[in-house]
């Protein structure tokens, strides 16, 4: 209701004057500088090839907002309309900053590609729905300056980042995913897949009581959580050892030791324990299983030696869980 409530109070853009569609491309070009400046900004320290080749791009975007400056001059005046992209209808919209934050490099660089398709695509379909001919004509002229963008931004690229300059910089985007992401949440899946199958299934067959084993699971799952999301931001602030935000990882680690004992917990809220219990290991093998992918994956690992190592030792503790349990 408030999203159809928005459309309403935006202009479409057949009622639109040439005034107000020369403005609203100003203000466009202006945005988009911008948003390729924030981009450079953000790749300079990590990526300064790719943050070369951004810097560029913005002088281009800038280079364009003066020649339209100076049509708007020559001929409406001094004063340009206020108008942006949120204020018309099927206009085609940037994200804010702080949604920009933090995007990995090659996030950054279809995004760019998608601007400037986006801005061809929109001038051409607006050039088709206008009927004035200088006005068509203007919104052609636009569709074939964002045409030509998109081969700038290759150019640009081929000019800045070469196949061995991309390469590295793939390269090292991938182990910053690996380091802030992946390790600490491989390193949560696995304490909390693997020690809380003990307790678990201890708990499962001492009291015979799917509900009590749901609650102990529960427990263990989310107190294990907190522990290891805690011990991986604290013990390592990521500024020696690059592997980034202590709170990224922290989350990362913490929301997968929850999930690994939380897979094998929840199919204790069915009443019937033989049903519960042959659920909750299958899952539990399914998540060694997934350990096994990941280290294999994104760490390297062979993946007979990860499988072996992560599903002999689940077993042994899923076993000791069982005879404790039993006992």
């Amino acid at each position: 209701m408030l999203r159809r409530l928005l459309r309403l109070s935006k202009r479409s853009f057949d009622s639109l004057s040439e005034q107000e569609i020369l403005a609203l491309a100003i203000g466009s070009e202006e945005e988009d500088a911008r948003i390729y400046l924030a981009y450079a900004d953000m790749l300079r320290s990590n990526y300064p090839a790719s943050a070369k080749v951004f810097d560029e791009m913005a002088e281009v975007e800038d280079t364009h907002r003066r020649s339209l400056i100076a049509i708007y001059r020559q001929r409406f005046g001094e004063r340009i309309t206020l108008i942006r992209r949120e204020h018309v209808q099927g206009f085609y919209e940037r994200k804010p900053d702080w949604l920009r934050r933090n995007l990995p490099l090659e996030k950054i660089r279809s995004e760019a590609e998608a601007m400037e398709r986006q801005a061809y695509r929109f001038y051409v379909e607006a050039a088709r729905r206008v009927t004035d001919a200088q006005t068509r004509q203007l919104l052609g002229d636009l569709a074939l300056a964002e045409q030509g963008h998109e081969d700038i931004t290759r150019m640009l690229g081929d000019k800045h980042t070469p196949a061995e300059v991309k390469a590295e910089e793939d390269h090292a985007a991938r182990r910053q995913l690996v380091l802030t992401y992946v390790q600490p949440g491989l390193a949560g899946l696995m304490d909390g897949s693997v020690s809380t199958l003990a307790p678990i299934f201890a708990a499962a067959f001492a009291t015979q009581d799917t509900w009590q084993t749901f609650l102990v699971g529960m427990s263990a799952s989310v107190g294990a959580g907190i522990s290891m999301g805690f011990t991986e931001a604290a013990h390592d602030d990521g500024k020696i050892s690059g592997r980034g935000s202590p709170i990224k990882r922290g989350i990362a680690c913490g929301v997968m030791t929850a999930l690994g004992g939380l897979g094998h917990t929840l199919p204790y809220l069915i009443p019937s324990f033989w049903t519960a219990t042959t659920m909750a290991v299958v899952i539990a093998i399914f998540e060694l299983w997934a350990i096994a992918f990941i280290q294999n994956r994104y760490m390297e690992t062979p993946f007979l030696r990860a499988a072996l190592q992560v599903v002999v030792g689940g077993s042994l503790v899923l076993g000791a869980g069982i005879l404790i349990g039993n006992g």
